[in-house]
């Protein structure tokens, strides 16, 4: 019988070795732009949370602390006009471990189809497979026959190519959703990242028609608090799908500790906090784009999102990894993300400020 891990691909950022090598000889070290992890610091808030909550011999509720989901709630209010009611947050384990197993907790399996974006995190379709479903990149709406649509992901801002989807778009997806009986669940992690584009929840009044039936969203801490080693995220949405994933959750153990369930609450209620984080990330995006043109690469769509999607003419993906790597940078090449992503690089903006220079300083030279 084949193992689980035999429906997998093998784990993409493990072929980046070689060229991560001939990044790390460069005499200046290495820029790596390759994944989009946090470099800057835990905000003190979160830190602090987190102290105080530390001697926690009990166990924690799945569900999460009434504090971490008025939190949640209060903070889709406040920022991003989305009602939901606070019995309908579910906190996660990182928004990764939910997107890897929220098909099979939905009940997906052989005959099964799950639909993500072609060019798109590949969780998504690790997920699909992990419960034994069918995962089907497409970006249009798509008519698959007689089989069933089950689950289908969103992901605005896009990672990798920052494109953001509009709510007249998020609109007609939802009601495409609606009318075949499918769970539309839309990755927003990168919300509060818009930079030419404000970004839309699929919670929105404007998009889901003041209803949540059939819809969850899934965010993270990981980006706009830079908590993605305390592993923080929540989902919300439909209260019958919430509620039948806490149901499976509590009887798995998947719990976010206690205490990291504190640090959450403290930052869901900070805004400053992630408002200097995002004017950081301006910053090096303001180095590392015009340093990217300067230098032969065209950024496409990328008007929000922690990343630069970037072409050079001539050159494939690998190309593109192979000259930047000699000149000690490192990035993902787009193939990574789905057949069609092969002209392209993503270039994470996750860096300090001097990593950012030289890189800029890299890519001058190349020009």
């Amino acid at each position: 019988m084949p193992t689980l891990a035999a429906r997998l691909p093998r784990f993409p950022w493990d072929a980046l070795g070689p060229y991560k090598a001939r990044a790390l000889a460069h005499p200046g070290g290495i820029v790596d732009l390759s994944v989009g992890t946090p470099v800057d610091s835990v905000p003190a808030v979160a830190r602090e949370a987190l102290a105080a909550a530390s001697d926690a011999p009990g166990y924690p509720a799945t569900a999460g602390t009434p504090a971490l989901r008025q939190a949640a709630a209060g903070w889709l209010a406040r920022r991003h006009h989305v009602t939901v009611d606070p019995d309908a947050v579910l906190p996660v384990i990182g928004t990764k471990e939910l997107i890897a197993g929220l098909p099979a907790q939905l009940g997906c399996g052989p005959g099964d189809v799950v639909v993500h974006p072609e060019l798109a995190y590949p969780t998504y379709d690790i997920g699909a497979r992990l419960a034994g479903a069918t995962p089907v990149p497409a970006d249009g709406l798509v008519s698959l026959g007689p089989q069933r649509v089950r689950l289908c992901w969103l992901n605005s801002p896009s990672n990798p190519t920052g494109r953001v989807l509009p709510a007249g778009h998020l609109r007609k997806v939802v009601q495409w959703a609606r009318e075949r009986g499918t769970v539309l669940a839309s990755d927003e992690c990168y919300i509060e990242l818009g930079w030419e584009d404000q970004p839309v929840s699929v919670l929105d009044p404007e998009v889901s028609g003041g209803s949540h039936a059939g819809l969850l969203a899934v965010h993270s801490l990981s980006k706009r608090s830079t908590m993605a080693g305390y592993r923080a995220g929540f989902v919300t949405g439909d209260p019958e799908l919430i509620a039948g994933l806490l149901e499976i959750r509590k009887h798995a153990g998947l719990i976010v500790p206690g205490p990291v369930q504190a640090a959450m609450t403290a930052a869901l209620g900070d805004d400053g906090h992630a408002d200097a984080q995002k004017a950081r990330y301006r910053a090096r995006r303001d180095v590392l784009r015009p340093a990217l043109e300067a230098a032969g690469w065209a950024v496409e769509h990328s008007r929000a999102g922690l990343y630069l999607w970037a072409a050079h003419p001539g050159r494939d993906d690998w190309a593109s990894v192979a000259a930047l790597a000699e000149a000690g940078i490192l990035v993902a090449p787009g193939s990574f993300y789905g057949p069609s992503g092969a002209g392209h690089i993503r270039v994470a903006l996750t860096v300090t400020d001097e990593r950012a220079e030289a890189a800029a300083a890299r890519l001058a030279m190349l020009a």
